[in-house]
């Protein structure tokens, strides 16, 4: 990627730092967001930011000088500095007790506690001040999970060109979970500060957008909307694995020493390996229940089979947690009580992290690799055994809620709550024959292998370089202060000018009620139409009685129901734009009224010559499909009565096929001969007066979605600007 300088931001660094009896010790942080990014990040120009895993409270001014200077020296990373009670409350606190649970779909475990939420702001914005003091002009920020919601939104506001991604390591819940939270809005609106937003999978990513338009009223196409005049896709980069690590650790002398250990303890055992942190997500209890009723239904596995429980300890601090580990270890001693013998113990439980030759030790001895989390981001363990698979033996039983079930479909894929299905999937994989092992293996070797987590950040990375040049793009079409000033005195120097000014979303904000002008528009227009060199034209989709209320004391001519009727400056009178029957609304109206009646919270509107079904207040999945029914069904009618179906985001219109504004727009072109032409407009109806203005004609746009116009502005207070720049 063509960029200066990476700064990786997550909540804690790839190193942890810790007091030593000599002084301070650096290794390795645990984790699967520190293992995965640690894997390629020094292959960048970079720079890691986050917590190093030492409490401030313990240190003063000189001892954090050391920390952050060898940091940056050894490392490339530059820490944040955490209290007690930062840890307390914004990591055990509102990340840990509030959006983990909630995200996992856990919502009785989860604390809405107004003081956490503060504490997360003051954390983010600690961070945000720490990228701050880091980042230099062409930087890519990447913010990583869920601890640094808010921080992509903090970063925008005060570097609005800069470059942000930001990627979500867990499941994005449905919008019916997530709306639960108070915080919502403040959340996805810090989300949305970055150019992209990344997940893991398309169910994630589709949850994520349902919420972001059902609380932001965001519109996506294809992944992308517009935010604040800014493009912000959200796409999917399932992450991957250091693949090459893993598949050759066999060859590392120290893991063949431990290879050959676990052999010689477990003799000819078949091992199903449980690789997991302590979590209530991860579905310990029902795996372990499942595995004690294995053993009573198919009795033939016991003595045969040994079941190993690596539990990496995590949240040791918190209250569920604890509870969940003595769970857990009074279940292993009950079903090591219940089926064991004197030779014999059919659970093994390690409570402790491994280094990696032991890890991948276990890995290369285990037959049965059993992944079942209840809910899960990814799941990498799942990749890491398939990917240590070196003669193809093995099989990999999976839970369909790990977002690794839509890349590892060649797996023994179970529901995590069922336990008849796990018990099956143990014995599916006990009993596959080493081919189908072997086939299933390569398959999904094949695909890891070349989507590991170098790939994973190089997509990443490309999808960011494109949304760049996206806004860039149309940023050359922005109208710069120079620009805006090159144009006004163009437009001045012109002794006869013609111009077309749409009202909703132009010069005023679009709103679904009607709304008159206020002060400053109507002080724009009579400023403008006072002018001799003008001949003001207005636009709207309004009716001409409520234009003659809004604008009758103007001397304007309009355009209303975006080109059905006409009014010259010099008459004051009404036309329709030609001959317009309205006679197909009784065949198409009963139709629109039963999507009213079947769609709650939609409406018609009616007009002279169209009909409009309006479902702004409508979900977006309902709206949607009833949408797509809808034009489905009157495709036929529309096009045998000559009319036009126009989709729209949050209504369908249907009116006749020659009504558009740039047909009528050309009633004025065609009159005479024009110095200059200047037309604003902002929605796809003003796309059909762009197309028929002349070549030299002026034409701007308000939003920064794609366009004829050869300019665009950010919103209708650039145009009032604009206009009363023009008008002085």
């Amino acid at each position: 990627m063509g960029m200066k300088r990476l700064l990786i931001v997550s909540n804690r660094l790839s190193v942890t730092v810790d007091k030593g009896k000599g002084g301070f010790r650096y290794r390795q942080s645990a984790g699967g967001l520190a293992t995965a990014v640690a894997s390629f990040y020094k292959d960048y120009d970079s720079l890691w930011i986050g917590w190093p895993g030492i409490i401030s409270n313990r240190l003063d001014e000189e001892k954090r000088t050391e920390i952050t200077r060898t940091l940056a020296d050894e490392h490339r990373s530059a820490p944040v500095f955490l209290s007690k009670r930062d840890i307390e409350l914004f990591y055990h606190g509102f990340s840990n007790k509030t959006l983990w649970p909630l995200f996992h779909y856990f919502p009785q475990n989860v604390a809405y506690d107004e003081r956490l939420w503060e504490h997360y702001k003051k954390v983010n914005r600690l961070f945000c001040d720490r990228v701050l003091e880091l980042w230099r002009p062409g930087d890519t920020v990447w913010v990583h999970d869920y601890h640094l919601m808010l921080l992509p939104a903090l970063i925008r506001e005060a570097i609005p060109e800069a470059a942000i991604g930001f990627f979500l390591h867990i499941p994005f819940p449905s919008y019916e979970i997530f709306r639960l939270i108070p915080w919502r809005r403040e959340i996805l609106e810090g989300v949305m500060g970055a150019d992209l937003v990344g997940l893991h999978t398309y169910e994630y990513a589709r949850h994520f957008m349902s919420s972001a338009h059902r609380i932001l009223g965001q519109e996506f196409t294809l992944g992308q909307t517009d935010r604040e005049s800014r493009a912000v896709k959200v796409d999917i980069f399932p992450i991957g694995i250091n693949y090459e690590r893993f598949s050759r650790a066999h060859e590392n002398p120290e893991t063949k020493r431990e290879i050959d250990k676990l052999r010689r303890k477990i003799g000819d055992r078949r091992v199903i390996l449980s690789v997991d942190r302590l979590d209530y997500s991860k579905g310990l209890p029902q795996r372990l229940e499942a595995f004690d009723t294995f053993l009573g239904k198919y009795p033939r596995y016991r003595e045969r089979v040994i079941m190993i429980q690596l539990t990496v300890p995590s949240r040791e601090q918190v209250q569920d947690y604890r509870v969940l580990k003595s769970r857990v270890e009074n279940m292993i001693g009950a079903v090591n009580g219940k089926h064991g013998t004197i030779g014999w113990t059919p659970i093994l439980y390690l409570y402790r992290s491994l280094p990696f030759p032991e890890l991948a030790a276990l890995y290369h001895v285990s037959n049965i690799g059993l992944v079942t989390p209840l809910r899960d981001g990814m799941n990498l363990v799942a990749k890491e055994f398939v990917a240590t698979r070196v003669e193809g033996r093995g099989a990999l039983v999976l839970s369909e809620m790990a977002g690794a079930s839509q890349e590892l479909s060649e797996a023994v894929i179970v529901n995590p709550n069922d336990t008849t299905d796990i018990i099956e999937g143990i014995r599916r994989a006990l009993e596959m024959d080493e081919g189908e092992q072997a086939a299933r293996n390569e398959k999904m070797q094949r695909r890891i292998e070349t989507y590991d987590v170098v790939h994973w950040a190089r997509e990443f990375f490309r999808a960011l370089e494109k949304v760049k040049e996206l806004q860039a793009r149309r940023a050359m079409k922005l109208i710069t202060p120079d620009i805006e000033q090159k144009l006004v005195t163009m437009l001045r120097r012109s002794p006869h000018r013609l111009l077309f000014l749409d009202y909703g979303g132009t010069l005023a904000p679009y709103t679904p009620a009607p709304r008159p002008p206020g002060p400053a528009v109507i002080n724009i227009l009579s400023e403008l139409s006072a002018d001799d060199k003008n001949s003001l034209v207005l636009i709207s989709g309004h009716d001409p009685d409520t234009m003659d209320r809004w604008f009758g004391d103007l001397e304007v001519g309009c355009i209303s129901e975006h080109g059905v009727w006409l009014k010259r400056r010099d008459d004051g009178r009404w036309r329709m734009i030609g001959p317009l029957s309205d006679r197909w609304k009784r065949k198409l109206r009963p139709i629109l009224d039963v999507y009213v009646d079947r769609t709650p919270g939609s409406f018609i509107e009616e007009k002279s010559f169209s009909l409009i079904w309006n479902f702004e207040g409508v979900t977006r999945e309902l709206s949607d499909t009833r949408k797509r029914e809808l034009v489905d069904e009157t495709m036929d009618l529309v096009t045998s009565l000559e009319l036009q179906v126009l989709e729209h985001t949050t209504f369908v219109e249907i009116k006749n096929a020659h009504v558009d504004k740039g047909r009528a727009a050309r009633h004025w072109i065609e009159q005479e001969h024009w110095d200059t032409i200047l037309a604003c407009g902002n929605d796809w109806s003003d796309e059909e007066l762009f197309a028929a203005l002349p070549d030299d004609a002026c034409s701007i746009k308000v939003g920064p979605t794609p366009t004829y116009a050869r300019y665009s502005v950010r919103s209708p207070e650039d145009i009032r600007r604009f206009l009363f720049s023009l008008a002085m």
